[in-house]
């Protein structure tokens, strides 16, 4: 039974993955490939590679529907496989292989989840042009302040998960299927109690394949953060008490579901 388990979700990654999965298996984590029927043969790719190395699934899915969709249907999956850390990450290498075992650290510590930020002290970017720093940074700022929550980066994509917070969010009502879907989940795990760090990152663009970037993305993002913000309002997502913070020795940021 697989302790901790990273979801990576594929389309056209073909550069890119196998690299990846034998960066990530030396590390004591299984890695379960969420591949959206690639046409350039990424699944293929990963199929070889799960046949080869125990510590790799893969879990095949007839069409391109989004991010969101793609890490839900890995998270029931990786709850389904008995796995206690729940792990996300993107597959171009934007997010360090080596900084896994901090994130799963961070939750072994006492975190309900890790984020990897980009936007705390000793966090950053690599090989980002001005206008690109300029959206990612006003995107998060503008998540915090609709929101009200103290994280700094909200639409990061590296985190763990502890298996409790995946079983008490009610996935079914998780419908944000682009980046906005990393605002949701770690919006939705603040309002249920849940303690969240960042752990400081350093993200690079990639250097293979292409953005999944788009107009669509991006407009989804700025109408359903204050969507979110109603729902809560609203009573439509629940609010927990305050649970108590855990005692991290390195703790960089912590948010709390109060908002």
């Amino acid at each position: 039974m697989p302790d901790s388990i990273v979801c990576l979700p594929t389309y056209n990654e073909r550069e890119n993955l196998e690299r990846m999965v034998r960066a990530l298996v030396p590390l004591g984590v299984h890695v379960l490939v969420i591949d959206d029927n690639s046409p350039d043969g990424t699944g293929e790719i990963a199929d070889r590679l799960a046949a080869e190395l125990p510590e790799v699934s893969v879990l095949h899915r007839p069409k391109k529907e989004g991010l969101g969709p793609a890490y839900l249907a890995g998270f029931r999956e990786a709850l389904a496989m008995g796995a206690e850390y729940v792990l996300e990450m993107d597959c171009d290498f934007s997010h360090d292989p080596a900084d896994v075992p901090r994130l799963i650290d961070a939750c072994e510590s006492g975190a309900d989840v890790a984020l990897g930020s980009r936007y705390v002290d000793g966090g950053g970017t690599e090989d980002w042009g001005r206008g690109r720093r300029i959206v990612s940074a006003g995107g998060s700022l503008y998540a915090r302040a609709i929101l009200s929550v103290s994280i700094r980066d909200l639409t990061g994509g590296f985190k763990c998960f502890r298996r409790r917070v995946l079983e008490t969010i009610d996935l079914d009502r998780v419908h944000s299927k682009g980046y906005a879907f990393q605002i949701e989940m770690t919006y939705r795990a603040m309002r249920a109690g849940f303690t969240v760090v960042e752990v400081p990152i350093t993200f690079t663009d990639r250097t293979h394949g292409h953005s999944k970037m788009s107009r669509a993305i991006f407009l989804e993002a700025v109408a359903r953060v204050p969507a979110l913000r109603l729902a809560a309002l609203s009573g439509r997502i629940a609010t927990a008490p305050r649970r108590a913070e855990p005692s991290l020795p390195d703790r960089v940021g912590a948010g709390s579901g109060r908002s």
